[in-house]
C-alpha cells in the first residue's frame, strides 16, 4: 500500500461511462420519486452530514501527529510499527470521508454543498502529503538489512512487508523530503484538468436537441447519446451522432487544452521521479513490465483481421451495403428487444454466478437486499456506473443508471464483480494489503460478464434471441479488447508526442485519433466507413485523464476469459484459485497474483485464448445463420 498517497483507485468505473443506456428522460426524474430500496444507503458510512463533518474535523486534528514520528522511524522496530499503524488508520479514515462526500456529490452533481465537501478534501490532500513527505526517505535510509531485522523483531510489521519491500524497489524514484513535499503540494493542481473536464462535460456543456422522425425532440447529452445512438432509423441515428460530435467540436480547443494539461501533469510526475517515460512511471506503481503494454497493442494490431471479421458479420446481419461507424451500437437482430426489470436482472445474475459457490451468492444477496446499489438514473446524477469499495470497515457501493436493457443487466453484473472483489479483499486482508491494483480490477468484472453471457446463451433456445446474445458477447470483445486497446494506443501516442516537445492542439489530437480509428475499423479497406467528424471522439472519453488506465480493461478481459473458461469447464481447483485471487488484495504484485490464479500475463497465451474464443463465437453465429438460410 502507498500510504497517504490517496487516489480514487478503489472507485472502479465501467469504462463506457458514456455508453451505458442512460434513459434520456432521466433528466426529468427526481431522486425523491425513486423507491428507497433502489437507492444506496450511505448512512451506513455516516448517519448524517453532521457526523461526516465531525469525522472530518477529527481527521484534520490528527495531521500534526505525524510530526511526532519525524526523525525517529529508524530508531526501533516498535516506532516504525507505531508510525505505520497510525498512517494506515489515518489513510483509512481519510478515504472514508472522501468516499462519502464523493458519492453524495454523484447523486446530484448540481448540488454545490457536496461539491464543496469534495473540494475541501482535495485541498486537504496536499497538506497531508507534505506532512508525511519525511517518512519514505527515512525508511529508505534504513536499507534492506535493517528492515529485515525490524520485521523479525516485530510481528505486526508482517502486514507491511510488501509495502516496505516495494518501497525499496522504488528507491531510485523516491525523492528527498523537500522534493516529496513539493510534489505532494502540487497534486491538487495536477488533478485540475480532470475535475474541470468532469464538471464541464457532465453539467455545463450545452448539448443539442434534435427532432426525431417520430416527432419527438430529445436532448443529446451523454445520456441521450448513449440511448439514441441505438435507434434503428438510420437517418435518426446519423442525426444523433452528428449533433453530438458537432457539439463537442464547438469546444474542441478547450477540451484539447484540458487533455494536453493532463498529459503534461503525467510527464511532470514521471520526470520528477526519474522515470524514462510517463508510461514507465504509470506501470511501475504495480511493477507491470512496459512490455505488457506494448505486447497488447502489437497483438491487437496483428489480429485486426479478426475484428474486421466481426465488423463484416455485423454488416451482413444488419443487411447493409455500407457499414458506418454510427452502426456500431444498433442491435443486429431486428424485433428482439431484450428488456429486464431490475428484479429480473437480480435473478439472472444470481443464477449465472452459481458456479462461484455459496459465499459468493450470499454476498450478492446482501448487496441487493442491504442497499449497496443506487439503481436508477435521476436528475443531476452522475452518468455511467462504478463500484466504490474503498470504505474498508463497511461494504462496497455501486452506482448504476439502470434502464431495463440487457446491457444494463450486464453492467450490473460487471460492477458486482468489482464489489465482490472489494468485499472479499477487505474481508480477508488487513487494510494495508486490501487495496488491489487496477491491473487486476477488471478481471473480476469481466469474469462476471462472461458467466452471465454463458448462462443466457445456454438457457435460451430461440435462435434469434441466441444470435442477439452471441452478438452482445462479440460487442463486449469489441468494446473491451479492441476499443480499449485502440484507446491505449492513442494514449501512448499523445504522451510520446508531448514528451518529444510537440504540441497537442485539437488538430493534432484529431489527426492521431482519426488515424488509429480508421486503422482499427478498416476504413481504408472498405470494412467500415468512418466520417472525419468522429475523430473528435477523444474529447469525451473520461479515462484519458486516468494516466494509462484503459489498457488494463483489455488485459483484464483476456485474463478473465481464460479464468472463466477454467471455471465453466469445471477444471479441478479453478473456483478455489479464483476466489483466493479475489481475496488477495495487493498482498503480492498483480502479475504474480494472476499467475497463482492460473494466468500468465507476460505471455501471449491469454490473448490467444481470447481471440480463439471470439472466433468460436463467430463460428457459432455462422452456423445459426446457415441453419436459418441466411
Amino acid at each position: 500500500m502507498k500510504f497517504l498517497y490517496f487516489t480514487p483507485i478503489l472507485v472502479l468505473s465501467l469504462f463506457s461511462l458514456m455508453a451505458n443506456n442512460n434513459e434520456g428522460s432521466a433528466q426529468t426524474i427526481e431522486r425523491s420519486s425513486i423507491d428507497t430500496k433502489y437507492t444506496w444507503k450511505l448512512e451506513d458510512i455516516y448517519a448524517s452530514d453532521d457526523d461526516w463533518q465531525k469525522a472530518k474535523e477529527k481527521v484534520k486534528s490528527q495531521i500534526d501527529n505525524f510530526d511526532t514520528f519525524k526523525g525517529k522511524l529508524g530508531s526501533s522496530a516498535k516506532i516504525l510499527l507505531e508510525y505505520l499503524n497510525f498512517s494506515s488508520n489515518f489513510d483509512k479514515e481519510l478515504t472514508r470521508i472522501h468516499s462519502y462526500a464523493s458519492m453524495k456529490s454523484d447523486q446530484d452533481i448540481r448540488e454545490s454543498k457536496y461539491l464543496a465537501m469534495k473540494q475541501e478534501l482535495t485541498q486537504l490532500m496536499p497538506v497531508v502529503g507534505a506532512k508525511v513527505a519525511f517518512a519514505e526517505p527515512e525508511i529508505l535510509e534504513m536499507g534492506k538489512e535493517k528492515i529485515d531485522q525490524f520485521i523479525a523483531q516485530e510481528l505486526g510489521l508482517a502486514q507491511y512487508k510488501h509495502y516496505l519491500y516495494d518501497l525499496l524497489r522504488n528507491k531510485e524514484h523516491t525523492l528527498s523530503e523537500k522534493e516529496e513535499k513539493i510534489l505532494a503540494q502540487a497534486s491538487s493542481v495536477m488533478g485540475s484538468p480532470h475535475s474541470i473536464f468532469n464538471i464541464f462535460t457532465n453539467a455545463e456543456l450545452p448539448y443539442p436537441q434534435v427532432k426525431l422522425s417520430d416527432g419527438k425532440t430529445v436532448t443529446i447529452n451523454q445520456a441521450g447519446f448513449a440511448k439514441y445512438r441505438t435507434l434503428t432509423d438510420k437517418d435518426d441515428r446519423e442525426k444523433v451522432f452528428k449533433s453530438f460530435y458537432n457539439a463537442l467540436g464547438g469546444f474542441q480547443r478547450t477540451l484539447a487544452e484540458q487533455l494536453f494539461s493532463n498529459v503534461n501533469a503525467d510527464i511532470f510526475a514521471a520526470r520528477a521521479r526519474n522515470f524514462n517515460s510517463s508510461l514507465e512511471c504509470a506501470l511501475n506503481r504495480y511493477n507491470i513490465p512496459v512490455s505488457v503494454y506494448h505486447s497488447l497493442i502489437d497483438n491487437v494490431n496483428k489480429n485486426l483481421p479478426t475484428f474486421h471479421r466481426y465488423l463484416a458479420l455485423r454488416k451482413r446481419m444488419l443487411g447493409l451495403d455500407t457499414l458506418k461507424y454510427s452502426d456500431m451500437y444498433i442491435p443486429v437482430v431486428k424485433d428482439i428487444k431484450l428488456e429486464y426489470k431490475f428484479e429480473e436482472a437480480k435473478g439472472l445474475i444470481l443464477t449465472a454466478m452459481k458456479p462461484l459457490g455459496s459465499e459468493y451468492q450470499e454476498t450478492l444477496n446482501r448487496a441487493f437486499n442491504e442497499r449497496w446499489l443506487d439503481v436508477y438514473p435521476t436528475a443531476g446524477k452522475r452518468s455511467g456506473a462504478y463500484s466504490n469499495g474503498s470504505v474498508y470497515d463497511i461494504h462496497p457501493y455501486i452506482l448504476l443508471n439502470y434502464n431495463n436493457m440487457y446491457n444494463d443487466v450486464s453492467t450490473t453484473a460487471h460492477e458486482l464483480g468489482h464489489t465482490l472483489h472489494s468485499f472479499l479483499s477487505n474481508k480477508n486482508q488487513p487494510y494495508p494489503t486490501s487495496n488491489y491494483s487496477i491491473f487486476v480490477a477488471e478481471v473480476a468484472s469481466t469474469f462476471n460478464e462472461a458467466l452471465l453471457d454463458n448462462y443466457m446463451v445456454k438457457s435460451i433456445s430461440d435462435d434469434n434471441v441466441k444470435l442477439s446474445l452471441l452478438m452482445n458477447r462479440l460487442d463486449n470483445f469489441k468494446a473491451t479488447l479492441f476499443r480499449q486497446t485502440q484507446f491505449a494506443e492513442f494514449e501512448l501516442a499523445i504522451h510520446e508526442k508531448a514528451e518529444a516537445g510537440e504540441a497537442l492542439n485539437s488538430e493534432a489530437l484529431c489527426k492521431i485519433y482519426g488515424d488509429i480509428l480508421r486503422k482499427y475499423y478498416g476504413a481504408d479497406k472498405g470494412v467500415c466507413k468512418v466520417d472525419a467528424l468522429y475523430s473528435l471522439e477523444w474529447s469525451y472519453v473520461p479515462h484519458f485523464y486516468y494516466n494509462f488506465y484503459v489498457y488494463q480493461y483489455a488485459t483484464s478481459f483476456t485474463a478473465s476469459a481464460a479464468l472463466a473458461e477454467k471455471v465453466l469447464s469445471n477444471e479441478k481447483g479453478s473456483v478455489d484459485k479464483y476466489l483466493k485471487f479475489l481475496s488477495s488484495g495487493c498482498s503480492d504484485y498483480p502479475i504474480e497474483l494472476l499467475k497463482n490464479a492460473g494466468v500468465d500475463m507476460t505471455s501471449n497465451e491469454p490473448f490467444d485464448k481470447a481471440i480463439r474464443s471470439m472466433n468460436k463465437i463467430m463460428d457459432e453465429i455462422e452456423t445459426i445463420l446457415k441453419k436459418q438460410g441466411k
